[in-house]
């Protein structure tokens, strides 16, 4: 047998099943009613700060009161990307294949309304479609593809979107996956203080366009965006990053007990035998080897949203992120460096809206692609 097609040497975790995989068809359609409840109820001052802050956002639309008074909202917006702290399920909490690995990989968004300080957001999701994979990172994988309603307390949908998870048999990712052979072999990379000070570079002259107005008339086809840093990547990153979202399985002490107690297959015992989340894949070196990883990385849907924070800094306050799309290529293991850049590929009027629409590309500094994206941009009209 091949080294792609042979069985895993050394089995831990549960495999992905037929019958598993029949259960979950049946559940493609069907409202979910039975799920944890998210981090964040209501996009409070905190908590807009906390996730702003959390994907290294310091737009003063969502960070300054006093701001935020003076532009055309009247108070503090929440980023669009906020969203994922209200539904758990936008941001990977996967039903079925119990033991099984889901790796978030992608999402597809649609905002209709701005979300306000103190927005009250309610959900409704259904599991969307199940679809078959070959992959040179675990094989067979299956792309479990859900979709989210988003309401605010008026019962206005301030949003919609699409996002998917991989499954993968994590045996057969850590044994026979071919995708980081090349990232194993190079070893760590010790940046000298040349190295950061020219990557800081973009941080120091990072630019938010905040209250000036880029007017739809000023933008042309082929326009570049500025560059934007994220990282060097660091576990502390990952964590700071799930302090705004909330993460999806770090539970504490009895609470944690509750949720492997319903959900037996959730808790993988550590190097003590004790019981603990898939989720530390985010912090813990050793485990994510284990299921195939190049090392401890950073979260899905932290990068979709440095994504839509590019999009945010260049478009200004007068701007509405109306869609953006992304697709995770890889993982981004602790020291890689990210640099986002986009460019402007169509201009376009429809239903009395001003869009632009921008392709981005989220690259190592390996020139790896790391991610890729389109946004669309509704921009202010001069005289409108």
């Amino acid at each position: 047998m091949s080294s792609e097609t042979a069985a895993p040497a050394n089995k831990y975790f549960p495999k992905i099943t037929e019958q598993a995989l029949d259960d979950l068809r049946s559940r493609i359609g069907v409202l979910i009613t039975d799920t944890v409840e998210p981090w964040n109820y209501e996009a409070t001052r905190d908590g807009i700060r906390h996730y702003a802050h959390g994907i290294g956002d310091d737009n003063p639309l969502w960070n300054d009161p006093e701001y935020a008074a003076k532009t055309q909202y009247g108070t503090i917006v929440a980023l669009p990307s906020f969203l994922f702290t209200t539904s758990r399920i936008i941001s990977g909490y996967v039903g079925g294949l119990a033991g099984t690995h889901a790796m978030w990989a992608g999402a597809d968004w649609t905002w209709h309304k701005p979300v306000l300080r103190n927005d009250v957001i309610t959900t409704e999701a259904r599991l969307k479609d199940l679809i078959e994979h070959q992959t040179r990172f675990a094989g067979r994988s299956f792309q479990q593809i859900y979709n989210v309603k988003f309401y605010n307390q008026h019962g206005d949908l301030v949003a919609d979107a699409d996002s998917w998870c991989f499954r993968t048999d994590r045996d057969q990712a850590r044994e026979v996956g071919t995708k980081y052979t090349e990232a194993r072999a190079r070893g760590v990379k010790k940046f000298t203080e040349e190295e950061l000070q020219e990557f800081y570079k973009h941080y120091r002259n990072e630019e938010i366009r905040g209250a000036t107005p880029r007017y739809f008339e000023d933008v042309s086809v082929g326009d570049k965006l500025p560059t934007m840093l994220k990282g060097p990547m660091t576990v502390t990153g990952f964590i700071g990053y799930a302090q705004g979202w909330g993460g999806l399985y770090i539970r504490t002490n009895k609470i944690a007990w509750k949720m492997f107690d319903k959900h037996p297959g959730l808790g993988i015992k550590n190097r003590f035998g004790i019981p603990d989340c898939p989720e530390r894949v985010h912090w813990e070196e050793e485990f994510a080897h284990m299921v195939g990883a190049p090392g401890a990385y950073d979260y899905g849907p932290e990068r979709c949203s440095w994504l839509t924070h590019h999009a945010t800094n260049w478009m200004g306050d007068a701007g509405f992120l109306h869609k953006a799309k992304s697709q995770i290529r890889r993982h981004n293991p602790e020291g890689d460096v990210i640099l986002i850049n986009g460019e402007v590929t169509r201009k376009y009027e429809e239903n009395g809206k001003a869009l632009v629409e921008i392709t981005q590309q989220a690259r190592t500094h390996n020139d790896e692609l790391s991610a890729a994206g389109v946004a669309v941009v509704q921009l202010p009209k001069r005289g409108a």
